[in-house]
């Protein structure tokens, strides 16, 4: 059984979902810690002018002793109105804007307080998007033990993993030959994005899956085999 993890994202790039396709299960790391300025809560969209970052307020004071189940979204803050503004100003020529967005404003407006039920809800609906049928669970819910490598090994234990897919920041921190000791493969995903028709210009790669869905439409994710 293959499995695959990784933190809870904000409209993330389509190498998030092509992990969790390739999987059989997928952890969804909603109790490790907040990490400011990373693809947790924001991610980039291509407008006219260039890339842009659409980033969820969030209330960080203490973020560094709680885990993300503690971080709040900053909702006194009209984020949501100015993200769709946004999406609506620079994908309106998209081929499938109409489709979608009026989707995706429905998604946006959920109400939450906690950003990762926010990005948990997200998450269901893009895998509903892109038609990816993988069994998901939350790792707060799996009494783990242990941070990074051991965390990620132990979760593995529990779910009877005999591979574990990795993305590639995970050669800065998993001790492979610890998972190699309990007989789990530890395979890296190097994802390589599609190049598709965009807006503005020259293409630019890595972009929020957003971009890709606004040009490409719903339906099945390109896939790219892991190393």
């Amino acid at each position: 059984m293959i499995v695959a993890a990784h933190q809870p994202a904000y409209l993330p790039w389509l190498g998030y979902l092509d992990k969790i396709a390739f999987a059989d299960v997928f952890v969804y790391l909603d109790n490790v810690q907040f990490e400011k300025n990373s693809f947790i809560n924001r991610n980039r969209i291509k407008t006219s002018q260039g890339v842009q970052w659409l980033t969820i307020p969030v209330k960080i004071a203490g973020h560094t002793s709680a885990t993300m189940r503690d971080t709040q979204i900053a909702n006194d803050e009209p984020w949501r109105d100015k993200h769709l503004k946004a999406i609506a100003l620079n994908y309106r020529r998209a081929r499938h804007f109409d489709t979608c967005f009026p989707r995706f404003a429905a998604q946006c407006a959920v109400d939450e307080s906690l950003l990762v039920e926010y990005c948990w809800r997200q998450l269901a609906f893009w895998l509903h998007e892109f038609e990816i049928a993988t069994r998901v669970i939350r790792a707060s819910e799996m009494a783990l033990e242990g941070t990074k490598s051991e965390l990620i090994l132990d979760l593995c234990r529990k779910l009877g993993a005999d591979e574990y897919l990795s993305g590639v920041q995970g050669r800065n921190y998993l001790k492979f030959a610890d998972f190699e000791a309990a007989g789990i493969k530890v395979r890296v995903q190097e994802f390589i994005g599609p190049t598709y028709p965009q807006l503005w210009g020259d293409f630019v790669p890595n972009l929020s899956l957003l971009d890709f869905w606004m040009n490409q439409g719903p339906g099945a994710l390109p896939r790219a085999d892991p190393q």
